[in-house]
């Protein structure tokens, strides 16, 4: 997997391509809690060239939504194909993170 990382006004983004699963869900975490400790308080990841997302992968990203939340910032998704965003559907996590259609509008919204 890829990672891409961007700092906006107000925001980090990570850009993700290829497959967040078991093997690289850990290099993820990483990159994501050192801009959390870094200060980072909304970040946005764009799932546009995400091919496939694991159990693992959704628990990074909600061990991330917690650590943001004691920080009173947030995360937000965006640009997720159809079938990546079912997995967010099925397990719920689409009633407490927000999934924006385009990552123009998820940093208009942070």
């Amino acid at each position: 997997m890829d990672i891409a990382e961007e700092k906006h006004p107000g925001a980090h983004t990570f850009k993700l391509r290829g497959r967040l699963d078991s093997n690289t869900s850990l290099a993820f975490e990483q990159r994501l809690f050192e801009a959390i400790t870094s200060g980072a308080k909304h970040v946005i990841i764009d799932f546009k060239e995400l091919d496939y997302i694991s159990s693992a992968g959704l628990r990074v990203i909600l061990k991330a939504t917690k650590a943001l939340k004691r920080e009173e910032g947030k995360i937000l998704l965006c640009a997720m194909q159809d079938y990546v965003k079912e997995v967010f559907e099925i397990a719920g996590f689409d009633a407490f993170l927000p999934i924006v259609p385009t990552l123009d509008e998820a940093l208009r919204a942070v």
